[in-house]
């Protein structure tokens, strides 16, 4: 199962893949333009930076080669750029930290989508 997390007004969102069990296997963090909600539907404006979290803690950093091709190729603009470095070190931050709170609220989010759906 996978939950989709679309946080507005940030830069970021994230998807909480569970695995059989209902056990977390990671956390997959899109850095993002913008992001937001058309006809109920939520979308985001990529920028090619992830971030992955493990349950263990572990941070995989993503996709950077795509960022810099993206950047080089005009695809984004210099702003564009530094504002997914920027947001890549604020949530590694709040990660280590342990405020980054969409992570914190997977499981609960989780159990209110399933007792909708039962």
């Amino acid at each position: 199962m996978w939950l989709q997390q679309f946080p507005l007004e940030k830069n970021h969102t994230v998807t909480t893949m569970f695995n059989a069990n209902g056990e977390i296997v990671q956390w997959y963090i899109d850095i993002c333009y913008k992001n937001s909600i058309e006809n109920n539907i939520p979308w985001m404006d990529d920028l090619f930076l992830d971030i992955v979290l493990l349950p263990s803690g572990e941070i995989i950093e993503k996709d950077a080669e795509e960022l810099e091709e993206a950047y080089k190729m005009g695809i984004i603009d210099r702003s564009l750029y530094d504002l997914a470095w920027n947001e890549q070190n604020i949530i590694k931050k709040q990660i280590n930290r342990d405020e980054f709170q969409l992570v914190n609220l997977s499981n609960r989010h989780k159990e209110i989508l399933l007792d909708k759906l039962n």
